[in-house]
């Protein structure tokens, strides 16, 4: 989720297949009872594409009356994606989005020059048992988007693309890939794909990006003769024709990239940004906590609690 702590990933370098620029592998976090595994940013990849978070948030299983409280908590310079493969998450943000987040949809949020949002599974949800497995993500705004209004939207799972055939379904998440398009816009190139393999399906990457990784969400793939199981990232050398694929139990991949952006960014907390001074400033209006006038306000139906400003 956009508030944990810090994680750090192994990134070893992959030196076994000359295609694999690199191979990470996140190290796993136990928030209690509920387990994240983050893959970006990484000690030798702090982006691929314009991807600058990559976090796995469970599977986990929640009891009668548990789940989680994300409570609203700040944003810069980002925009996110909470892609679910189970479960349901009720997000609400400060430009008034009130939205559950259901498996295979889309919720595109910029947070820009700023915005509050909270994360929740409450009402009918707590009820009853329930599951949460997905993949959260952040992108960093190119510059001149970097102070873009905040803005949010839905794109339901009907209404995205979906490429289907030899053994692949392929939904195209953002952006653009295999020539199809993605509805939601972005402020730069990318694309950001959700594909399930039966075993012994190859899957090819797509040629017309620059920085192009796969995550391994479940069961296995193999690229040149070498086997990768869930859980570990690479990340491709730019302008090779790749493909992977599926092992004996098949795999479910989340591909991503685009074009990298005009540097690296810097990252304290939930900020980004192409400077220091914009994150001082945004750590500062957050302190403030003045939620009628200043740069930050609480999401409009929770606004009784909010994250403080860590003390680091």
């Amino acid at each position: 989720m956009s508030w944990n702590p810090a994680l750090d990933p192994d990134c070893p370098k992959g030196d076994a297949v000359d295609a694999i620029e690199t191979i990470i592998v996140p190290r796993a976090r136990d928030l209690g009872g509920f387990e994240v595994r983050r893959a970006l940013p990484a000690p030798k990849r702090q982006m691929v594409g314009p991807f600058i978070f990559f976090d796995q948030m469970g599977p986990a299983e929640f009891v009668t009356g548990k789940g989680i409280d994300v409570r609203p908590h700040p944003h810069i310079g980002l925009a996110t994606v909470t892609y679910l493969y189970k479960g349901k998450i009720h997000h609400r943000d400060s430009v008034g989005t009130d939205q559950w987040i259901d498996p295979g949809a889309v919720n595109w949020m910029v947070a820009g020059h700023g915005i509050t949002h909270s994360e929740r599974t409450d009402g009918q949800v707590r009820e009853k048992p329930h599951s949460l497995f997905g993949i959260q993500t952040w992108v960093a705004l190119p510059k001149d988007a970097e102070d873009d209004p905040a803005a949010f939207e839905h794109a339901p799972k009907d209404s995205l693309p979906v490429l289907e055939g030899e053994g692949k379904e392929v939904r195209l998440i953002l952006g653009d890939a295999w020539g199809e398009r993605a509805p939601v816009k972005t402020a730069s190139e990318m694309f950001y794909a959700d594909a399930v393999l039966e075993a012994g399906a190859r899957m090819p990457l797509p040629d017309n990006h620059e920085d192009r990784g796969i995550y391994v969400v479940q069961g296995s793939i193999v690229v040149a003769g070498q086997s990768y199981d869930a859980g570990q990232m690479m990340v491709f050398r730019p302008g090779d024709q790749m493909s992977v694929t599926a092992g004996e139990a098949g795999a479910r991949l989340m591909l991503l990239g685009g074009a990298t952006l005009e540097g690296s960014r810097h990252i304290w907390w939930n900020f980004v940004a192409s400077s220091k001074e914009r994150i001082e400033a945004a750590k500062e209006a957050w302190r403030a906590g003045d939620w009628a006038h200043g740069r930050f306000h609480l999401p409009p139906g929770d606004e009784d609690e909010f994250i403080p400003l860590p003390e680091r």
